[in-house]
């Protein structure tokens, strides 16, 4: 799932999964981030859920997927996240 929240000059978007769904450490990755892994993995939160909160320019597009243990990767299920070839593609 995919939430965002408009700011002044940019967008604050989280990125939620469920607790063990998969299992493991998560990572999101992607143009924003070079696609280098850890460096916004999803942390638990109060509801069980694990999210990530990031920070990108507002009216702008990024292709981006989720990492898990195992080398695992996998794509966002919200209707939000549009497919870009293997990847999603998040609009702000």
């Amino acid at each position: 799932m995919l939430n965002r929240t408009p700011r002044k000059n940019r967008t604050e978007v989280t990125f939620i999964l469920p607790a063990d769904t998969p299992p493991g450490p998560v990572s999101v990755v992607g143009d924003f981030n070079n696609w280098q892994p850890g460096i916004h993995t999803l942390t638990p939160r109060e509801d069980g859920s694990r999210a990530v909160t990031i920070e990108l320019p507002s009216k702008s597009s990024h292709s981006f997927r989720y990492l898990a243990a195992g080398d695992y990767w996998f794509n966002d299920d919200d209707s939000t996240a549009h497919q870009d070839g293997p990847n999603n593609r998040l609009h702000t």
